[in-house]
C-alpha cells in the first residue's frame, strides 16, 4: 500500500494541459500520502526510452509504474512493464481508451488516480505480433491507413469520438486494395483475400462492434480475427456503420474466427515482403511473415477493487510468466 508510483505522462496534448494533468495528478496522490515521480514526454519519439528507463527504476525501486495518455502510449509502457516484471496502472487520456474501460479504470483523471489507491493486481493477457505487443488491437491492410488518416483529422479538427468516426467513413469511401495473404491456424493453411486483417484482444470493443459470442473468446486465452472480404466502396462503408452499431457479426461480407497463434504470409509470388502494421494505434512496417499470439496472464495490472489491497511489486512480477515476451530487450 506504500508503493510509490513512477508514471510516464504523454504531453502530446499541450504543455498547458500537461501542466494541468501533472497537477491533478500530485493533489490527488500528495493528499493520499503517497510518492510518485512524473516524467512527462513532450516528444513521442523519446517515449519508448523514459518508459524503459522508468519501468527499471520501478523494478529496482518496488515501484508501480503508471502511464498516463491514450492506447499508444499505454502500449509503450506496458512493454517496458512486461519487461521488467513492473506492476503496472493506468491513467487514461486518450480517444476510446478501450483497455481502461474494459478494466473498469475510470476515464475522468482525477478519479482514475484515486483508484490506483484502491486497486488489486490482475494479470490480464496481452497480444503479441512478431516483437511488438498489443494491449486492443493489432492490424494490417486498410485499417493501418485509417488510423494514420484520423491522426491527421485529429490533428486539425481536434480529438473526439464523432472526428474519429467520421474521418473512418472518409477512408472506407476511399477504397482500398486488397490483401493476398496465407493464414496458418493449427497446422493448416488458410489463403485469403482482404481490404484487412484486424486483430482483437479486448472484449469491450468486440462488443460494440457485435462480434458475439468471439468476445467470449478472449477470455479463453485467445485472440479475435476479423477479415471483412473485398466489397465495393458502398459496401465498405455499410460494414463501418454495422460495426458502429453493434452489429458487424451478422455482416455476410465478414469473416471472423478465434485464435491462440497465427501466422501470415504472402503468397511466394507477392513481391511486398514488409507490410503497415497498427498496434494500438501507432503504424509501423514490419517484416513478413507476421506472427500473432495471445499472451495470457503476462501483464501485472492494477484494477480499482475497493475491498481488496494492492499486492506487493515483488509478489506481483513473481506470478509473471519469466522474462519479456519476445524481441525487444533492455537497452
Amino acid at each position: 500500500m506504500d508503493a510509490p508510483f513512477y508514471i510516464v505522462l504523454n504531453a502530446s496534448a499541450g504543455r498547458v494541459e500537461a501542466n494541468l494533468r501533472c497537477a491533478t495528478i500530485r493533489n490527488v496522490l500528495n493528499a493520499a500520502g503517497r510518492d510518485c515521480e512524473l516524467a512527462v514526454v513532450h516528444d513521442a519519439a523519446h517515449l519508448d526510452d523514459t518508459a524503459r528507463r522508468m519501468a527499471e527504476r520501478a523494478a529496482r525501486d518496488g515501484a508501480i509504474l503508471v502511464a498516463a495518455g491514450g492506447d499508444g502510449t499505454l502500449n509503450t509502457v506496458a512493454h517496458a512493464a512486461v519487461m521488467y516484471g513492473c506492476v503496472f496502472g493506468v491513467l487514461p487520456q486518450g480517444t476510446f481508451n478501450y483497455f481502461a474501460r474494459t478494466h473498469g479504470i475510470p476515464e475522468d483523471l482525477a478519479d482514475a488516480v484515486r483508484a490506483l489507491l484502491h486497486a488489486r493486481v490482475r494479470p490480464v493477457q496481452i497480444g503479441l505480433v512478431n516483437d511488438r505487443i498489443f494491449l486492443v488491437n493489432a492490424s494490417v491492410g486498410m485499417y493501418p491507413r485509417l488510423l494514420e488518416e484520423r491522426e491527421y483529422d485529429e490533428r486539425r479538427y481536434g480529438r473526439s469520438r464523432i472526428v474519429a468516426l467520421l474521418s473512418a467513413a472518409k477512408t472506407a469511401l476511399r477504397g482500398h486494395r486488397s490483401l493476398r495473404i496465407a493464414l496458418e491456424l493449427d497446422g493448416r493453411t488458410r489463403h485469403l483475400r482482404t481490404p484487412t486483417l484486424f486483430v482483437g484482444n479486448n472484449r469491450l470493443q468486440m462488443e460494440q462492434v457485435g462480434m458475439r459470442p468471439l468476445d467470449h473468446a478472449l477470455d479463453a486465452g485467445r485472440l479475435v480475427a476479423i477479415a471483412p472480404r473485398p466489397v465495393g466502396r458502398l459496401r465498405m462503408l455499410g460494414l463501418l456503420v454495422r460495426g458502429a452499431l453493434g452489429r458487424l457479426g451478422a455482416a455476410p461480407d465478414v469473416d471472423a474466427f478465434a485464435f491462440r497463434r497465427m501466422t501470415v504470409r504472402r503468397p511466394l509470388l507477392s513481391g511486398r515482403r514488409r507490410l503497415k502494421v497498427a498496434t494500438d494505434g501507432e503504424v509501423c512496417r514490419m517484416a513478413l511473415p507476421l506472427r500473432f499470439e495471445a499472451l495470457d496472464g503476462r501483464l501485472a495490472l492494477l484494477v480499482p477493487d475497493q475491498e481488496e489491497e494492492v499486492a506487493p511489486a515483488g509478489a506481483a512480477a513473481a506470478a509473471l510468466p519469466p522474462g519479456p515476451p519476445h524481441g525487444r530487450q533492455a537497452g
